[in-house]
C-alpha cells in the first residue's frame, strides 16, 4: 500500500485540483460556456461510467471515473462561487454538519448498536430537515423506476413500516405470482387487459424488489450483471455463427442453442 499519501499530500492534490479549474474556467473556450444546466446530462453519463467500471471490478478505471466526477463537483463549486450562491468551503462545510447531524450515535448520545438503527435515525432527521410531509417526499421524481422501488421500500422500512419476516415477503411474490398467472397466462391465447396487466406486472415486480432486500440482494445490480452476462453469451453466439459462415437470421433456434450453451461453459 506503499503508493498511497499522506493527508498532506492529498490537500495538496486537491489545492492543485482548484488552481487548474480556475486557469480552465479562464483560460478554455469550452470551460468558459458552462453552466450547471450544461453539465447535468453529462455528470449523469460519467456516475454510469463509474457504474460500469464498479461493476467491472476495474480499481483502474475506478479510480479514473471518480476523477471525473470529483471533476464535475469542483466545477459546480467554481460556478456556485461565480454566481454567488456557494463555493467549494461553504459546499463542504454543509456536507460535514449534515454528516454530524445524521450521526448522532457518533457526535452525540443516541444509541445505535447495528447498522439497520444508523440507517433508521438517519431517515428520521433527513425527515425532519427537509420538512418534508410524506417520508416519500425525499425520493426523486426521475429515478429509474426499479431504483425508486427500492428507496420507497427502504424509507418506509425506516419508519417502521416493513413486514417482519423474509418468509412472509416471499408468501407476497408467490400470491402476485399466482394472481398474475391465472389472469394473464391464458392457455388459450385470448386477448388480455393489457393495463390491467401492466399494473399486476408492477406489483409482481415490486414484490421480488423487496424479497431481494430482504436478503440483501441488490436488485439494480443483479439485473445489470444477468444483462451483462446476457451481452458476453450473445456476442460469442454472434461471433460462432460468422466464424461457421452463417448469418444468425438464418439459423434455427436449436442450432443457436448449440453455440449458446457454448458460451455458458465459457
Amino acid at each position: 500500500m506503499s503508493n498511497l499519501s499522506s493527508r498532506a499530500e492529498q490537500l495538496a492534490a486537491f489545492d492543485r485540483l482548484l488552481t487548474i479549474m480556475d486557469e480552465l474556467r479562464a483560460q478554455c473556450p469550452w470551460d468558459k460556456k458552462q453552466t450547471t444546466e450544461s453539465l447535468r446530462h453529462l455528470t449523469i453519463e460519467e456516475t454510469f461510467e463509474l457504474s460500469d467500471a464498479i461493476l467491472e471490478g476495474n480499481p483502474d478505471e475506478i479510480k479514473k471515473e471518480l476523477g471525473d466526477i470529483l471533476l464535475h463537483i469542483v466545477f459546480y463549486a467554481k460556478i456556485g462561487s461565480e454566481e454567488g450562491n456557494f463555493d467549494m468551503k461553504t459546499m463542504i462545510d454543509s456536507l460535514c454538519e449534515k454528516l454530524i447531524r445524521r450521526h448522532p450515535h457518533i457526535y452525540g448520545d443516541v444509541k445505535a448498536e447495528d447498522e439497520e438503527a444508523v440507517k433508521q435515525n438517519w431517515e428520521k432527521i433527513k425527515l425532519q430537515e427537509k420538512g418534508n410531509v410524506s417520508v416519500l417526499g425525499g425520493v426523486p421524481r426521475s429515478l429509474p423506476a426499479l431504483i425508486k422501488a427500492m428507496r420507497i421500500q427502504e424509507k418506509a422500512r425506516g419508519v417502521g413500516f416493513d413486514w417482519e419476516e423474509k418468509n412472509q415477503v416471499w408468501e407476497k411474490v408467490e400470491e402476485e405470482m399466482q394472481e398474475f398467472k391465472e389472469e394473464f397466462n391464458a392457455a388459450d391465447g385470448s386477448e388480455i387487459d393489457r393495463e390491467k396487466a401492466s399494473g399486476e406486472f408492477g406489483d409482481l415486480l415490486f414484490s421480488l424488489i423487496n424479497y431481494a432486500r430482504f436478503i440483501d440482494i441488490n436488485p439494480e445490480e443483479a439485473l445489470e450483471r444477468t444483462n451483462l452476462k446476457f451481452i458476453k453469451r450473445f456476442q460469442y453466439l454472434e461471433k460462432a455463427a460468422k466464424n461457421s459462415g452463417k448469418a444468425l437470421s438464418e439459423m434455427t433456434l436449436a442450432e443457436m442453442d448449440v453455440y449458446w450453451n457454448e458460451a455458458k461453459k465459457h
